[in-house]
């Protein structure tokens, strides 16, 4: 049945940035197909734990603070999770930040932050992760794109370049790690209500410009990416490589 190719059971996921919002939409659609879940957050993620295992999932709490996690820290947190669940086949790279301010003036400091967090770990969180599922025989890494992978932005240079980034990342792994079984795509989120987005919605008339570009006329919620996520964790999407799913409501249409 094709439906049975959805499903998850008895495969563990890692989901950055689980404590809230988007990371934590993932990991419930996760444990909601039967995956068990571990779930990293810098301040941890106890709310999205509690619900997993309300589902009668596994849940692992990880402490992490990717903003000066090491590559050898990041190889550690996969060591976690397969000590702690038993093996590693889904790996989602959604923890992000950003930060705004004009080009001319922007700081080194914003800069490095955004690069460390939204480039720098993805690929070192990716790396540790890949290592384990060729070597299992296979796996699925799903990272966390963004409408500026494909635009530019306006007072958001890091964001921007870090995002253009995740899409060269995710073919080049693509590439690599195809013929291992390692199946690397991405997710686009359209404009979400999320932290991230919380001072575009609280301008009336960005939001308002904003909604009378996206053919949907709304904001998106993490509820509308559970379905994508579920898609490229399962077998559904096993021919499916370096593909970048945008879920947007429309946006890159128009």
């Amino acid at each position: 049945m094709i439906l049975d190719q959805f499903r998850l059971d008895g495969r563990v996921a890692l989901v950055t940035g689980a404590g809230r919002g988007l990371g934590q939409g993932y990991a419930m659609a996760l444990a909601e197909a039967g995956a068990d879940v571990a779930l990293l957050d810098r301040s941890g993620a106890a709310e999205t734990v509690a619900a997993v295992r309300a589902m009668g999932r596994r849940a692992l709490d990880l402490t992490c603070d990717l903003s000066t996690a090491t590559p050898v820290d990041l190889a550690g947190v996969v060591d976690q999770v397969v000590a702690g669940l038993g093996r590693l086949d889904v790996l989602v790279n959604n923890a992000g930040i950003i930060r705004r301010g004009p080009a001319a003036d922007f700081s080194a400091a914003d800069w490095d932050e955004v690069i460390q967090i939204n480039q720098s770990a993805v690929f070192f969180l990716s790396q540790a992760a890949g290592r384990v599922m060729i070597a299992q025989g296979g796996g699925k890494i799903i990272n966390v794109a963004s409408m500026l992978s494909f635009q530019g932005g306006i007072t958001v240079p890091s964001y921007t370049a870090s995002k253009h980034a995740v899409v060269g990342l995710t073919k080049a792994l693509a590439n690599e790690w195809a013929v291992s079984n390692v199946n690397v795509n991405a997710i686009a989120p359209g404009y979400m209500a999320t932290d991230n987005t919380a001072p575009l919605r609280a301008d009336a008339d960005r939001s308002a410009a904003i909604l009378g570009r996206i053919p949907a006329a709304r904001w998106g919620t993490p509820d509308d990416l559970m379905g994508a996520v579920v898609f490229l964790a399962s077998d559904a999407s096993r021919y499916v490589h370096g593909a970048v799913l945008a879920v947007d409501g429309g946006w890159l249409t128009r």
